[in-house]
């Protein structure tokens, strides 16, 4: 169980993500994400070790500032210094309210009354990466509900559960991880190999966060009209 300072922290966070979503203007993440950029062209080369320099250093960093961020702010107010670094940092990684509303504008478009279908294709560009020229109704419904499931790991249940485990440093570290994964992450061209380690550390620290959204999917599914039972084997067959 997390600290009570620590568990504060995480629901504050959640609920002002729940009322603001993610923060318009000088996102954190999109901060750091063109920080860590800049350092991959630097330190580049066409080989894991130095790939794996890129991680200790781009997500080592952050996570440190974190650690000592909390030290003095618990040093200068006490429990109340630790919730607002936790409330911050859970606040800046959350990604639910914005989720939510692209999910939302995905089913308007899709709506057997409208079925904007070409509007459809090119929104689902905010929700994942892949071609949607040819996907039909039918195809651009499971792109959205899949990228909705994966994303809702990544930017919900994640941040939580690592916030949980290590306090905002373990929202910071597993954001970073995740961030670096979305950029270098990649099998083939350039980051094949200085990639790897940035994808690796994102896979290791998603096994929890997406056995667990799995998992709270088969205990909620009644809520929206469908079946544990359902929603158990689709877990199991995908």
């Amino acid at each position: 169980m997390p600290a009570p300072s620590v568990a504060l922290g995480l629901l504050l966070g959640y609920l002002a993500d729940e009322a603001w979503g993610d923060p318009q203007r000088g996102h954190p993440v999109a901060l750091y994400g063109r920080a860590a950029d800049a350092l991959a062209q630097r330190m580049w080369q066409d080989e894991k070790a130095a790939g794996a320099r890129f991680v200790a250093v781009a997500v080592g960093g952050p996570t440190l500032a974190t650690l000592v961020l909390e030290r003095r702010a618990r040093g200068s107010f006490g429990p109340l210094g630790r919730v607002a670094v936790t409330a911050a940092a859970t606040w800046v990684a959350l990604g639910g309210r914005s989720l939510a509303n692209e999910a939302q504008v995905m089913h308007d478009l899709l709506d057997a009354d409208t079925d904007d279908l070409s509007a459809a294709r090119v929104r689902l560009g905010h929700l994942c990466s892949r071609d949607a020229s040819d996907l039909d109704r039918d195809d651009l419904a499971r792109a959205a509900v899949e990228s909705v499931a994966e994303n809702t790991s990544d930017a919900v249940t994640g941040p939580l559960l690592w916030g949980a485990v290590a306090g905002p440093a373990g929202i910071v570290a597993y954001r970073c991880a995740n961030t670096l994964d979305a950029m270098v992450g990649y099998r083939t061209g350039r980051y094949a190999q200085f990639g790897w380690a940035a994808a690796r550390l994102d896979d290791l620290l998603n096994v929890p966060p997406a056995r667990l959204t799995a998992a709270l999917t088969v205990v909620a599914a009644p809520l929206v009209g469908g079946h544990p039972h359902a929603a158990w084997r689709a877990w199991w067959r995908d």
